[in-house]
């Protein structure tokens, strides 16, 4: 795996610039900027501190999209997932509408994507 990219893939999914994921995590933006730059592996504290930072845990950062393992959510996420599921599809798309308000620039999956599975059953 490519860490690096790896980083980069989760923050521009935020829609985050370096500086925004320095911060959240707690590191200075030029070790982040210098990992790039010298194409360097971050240490495992400061992998913690960007995982903290993105709110996933070090398992689920090295966990493989692709691999058809399950997703490992946080309790913030379950909670969020817990509420949506009780949204009848009306309520539902006005949440997604919501949030989609509150962060215009993050990476998500597609309208045509079939979220059928999510969506409360009626």
């Amino acid at each position: 795996m490519d860490v690096l990219a790896r980083i980069t893939k989760l923050r521009l999914n935020r829609g985050w610039t370096d500086y925004e994921l320095a911060k959240r995590s707690g590191l200075p933006q030029s070790t982040i900027s210098s990992w790039y730059t010298k194409n360097m592996m971050p240490s495992v504290s400061s992998l913690e501190n960007i995982c903290k930072g993105l709110g996933i845990s070090l398992s689920q950062f090295f966990l493989e999209e692709d691999s058809g393992e399950a997703t490992i959510l946080s309790r913030q996420q379950h909670r969020l997932l817990a509420y949506a599921s009780r949204l009848d599809p009306d309520q539902y798309e006005s949440l997604l509408s919501f949030l989609e308000r509150l962060n215009p620039t993050a990476s998500l999956p597609s309208e045509t994507e079939d979220d059928s599975s999510i969506l409360p059953a009626l």
